[in-house]
């Protein structure tokens, strides 16, 4: 299993990378979230999970462990493939795909382009007590802060902005202070938008 690659960054696009190592040259396939990360210098790591089928060997990059650990969960369940994968992690950062799930929000999985209702129910299903074991994350403090989240932006809807752009500026907030209350997510979104 390869499970890291490092080595000088021959091509970059959203969708992929080429990898010089020893002067072998890998075709290494990234989400969105991967390729925001990577700078433009010579030198670089990427985490690795190398797919094999009977017709073909993939390898699918990642800038940290983390996001690596989310793709591999995602894979475990039925009916989501790598290309379904990389696409959620596309549309979504690793940690809100970890807090999307943890806090069953199902139209937030649904969102993401290719999955509907029932296959974002089973990912639920299926990561829920996963993810809340191994991120140790208490189900309480995600349905508050889900709940925080949720006023917030219907607050904000009020006040006339657009839910799409509201939700990224309160991700964002909740990204540097998940603790903070409604009022406060509010006043913090309104100086970003």
């Amino acid at each position: 299993m390869i499970t890291h690659l490092k080595g000088k960054l021959v091509e970059k696009n959203p969708t992929y990378v080429v990898i010089e190592c020893a002067g072998v040259g890998y075709f290494v396939n990234i989400s969105l979230h991967t390729f925001s990360k990577i700078n433009d210098s010579e030198s670089i790591q990427l985490f690795t999970h190398l797919q094999v089928k009977e017709d073909s060997h993939t390898l699918f990059g990642f800038f940290e462990k983390s996001e690596r650990e989310i793709f591999r969960l995602l894979l475990s369940v039925s009916g989501i493939g790598a290309s379904t994968a990389r696409t959620m992690l596309s549309s979504l950062s690793p940690l809100q795909v970890r807090d999307a799930i943890a806090s069953e929000n199902v139209a937030a999985i649904q969102a993401i382009k290719g999955i509907g209702a029932k296959t974002a129910q089973r990912v639920i299903l299926d990561l829920k007590d996963k993810i809340l074991k191994i991120y140790d994350i208490d189900e309480v403090s995600v349905t508050s802060n889900n709940t925080n989240k949720e006023e917030a932006l219907s607050a904000l809807e009020v006040l006339g902005f657009v839910r799409k752009q509201s939700e990224k500026i309160v991700d964002k907030v909740l990204s540097e202070d998940s603790t903070l209350s409604v009022e406060d997510i509010i006043k913090r979104s309104l100086k970003n938008l």
